[in-house]
């Protein structure tokens, strides 16, 4: 089972996403948060192996999410970093490779290449 956490302040998306992410065989959806603090917290109890990040939370920011999963893979594993924004331009996209995101998705156009990602890492996950 693939072990997915996702990080998101909007609670109409949160319950989209854990619906699509719940009926895929293969998912254990392991929650979500809605701010970086808690986020880390829930990641440092339970690590996982797929987590889907916004850039803007209620508190903190995906960056600091990504940054934090980057220099303390002691502390949160090496989980898969998804990016998951509104805010998909060409600076933002670098900034998170920058710390180290796997994959990056505009909210509005690409929910459907995001959930493809995700059936593809639990497809991969089964195989190995």
């Amino acid at each position: 089972m693939l072990k997915v956490f996702l990080i998101e302040d909007s609670e109409l998306l949160q319950e989209l996403l854990c619906d699509m992410l719940s009926e895929i065989e293969g998912i254990d959806f392991c929650g979500c948060a809605d701010g970086e603090v808690e986020a880390l917290r829930r990641l440092a109890e339970t690590p996982v192996d797929l987590v889907i990040i916004d850039i803007q939370l209620k508190q903190g920011s995906g960056i600091g999410v990504l940054d934090a999963l980057q220099t303390d893979s002691d502390r949160y594993g090496n989980p898969r970093k998804v990016v998951l924004t509104n805010y998909a331009h060409a600076t933002m996209r670098e900034r998170c490779e920058h710390f180290g995101m796997d994959a990056f998705f505009d909210k509005s156009l690409h929910i459907n290449q995001l959930i493809d990602y995700v059936v593809d890492a639990a497809h991969t996950k089964s195989l190995s």
